[in-house]
């Protein structure tokens, strides 16, 4: 029985082309990987294709970019030149959306990754994320936010300009149309 966190076969298989050519088309973020390893993970892992369609449906444009050595699992990452168009103008959390009395948003980073059965990168990630081109070069996407700036009502994002990367705190209720998240998803 197909449930709604279950792609269709025929959708399946169709995700799976785009990435092989996806990943095919930027061998430079995974050098050490091969498609034949990330296919075969994915059969034994197929509920995390719902994710990655998500990731896909939103403007993501999600691809390969790691193994965790630990575990052998493929890591994900969204790889759109600029934040994923189909998850901006969301506040930080839903305790920022919470907080909004007028003009709210239609939702929060961090519920939508969830629901999606993804994570928001941390500030580490979204560097690394860097490494392998020039994301957000016009727009800016949030990141996981430690205690001691969320607490206080903050929240952080970051951004590629000048040829480095930026990371910036603003309010956490505060949400801007070039502003999105970016995610990962570990298979």
């Amino acid at each position: 029985m197909k449930t709604s966190r279950q792609l269709s076969s025929s959708d399946g298989e169709t995700l799976l082309k785009v990435l092989e050519a996806r990943f095919m088309k930027n061998i430079h973020r995974h050098p050490a990987v091969d498609w034949v390893t990330v296919s075969e993970r994915l059969k034994q892992h197929p509920e995390k294709l719902w994710s990655l369609n998500e990731m896909e449906r939103t403007g993501g444009e999600p691809d390969v970019t790691g193994v965790e050595p630990a575990t052998g699992a493929i890591i994900f990452c969204d790889c759109s030149l600029q934040s994923p168009s189909g998850r901006r103008s969301l506040c930080y959390d839903r305790m920022a959306l919470e907080s909004r009395r007028q003009n709210k948003p239609v939702g929060s980073a961090l519920g939508m990754a969830e629901a999606m059965g993804i994570k928001v990168l941390t500030e580490a990630e979204y560097r690394d994320l860097q490494t392998l081109g020039s994301f957000d070069t016009t727009t800016s996407s949030w990141i996981i936010t430690p205690e001691e700036v969320r607490k206080p009502g903050g929240a952080l994002f970051g951004d590629f300009r000048y040829g480095k990367v930026f990371v910036y705190h603003n309010g956490a209720e505060s949400y801007y149309a070039s502003r999105g998240f970016r995610g990962m998803l570990k298979v």
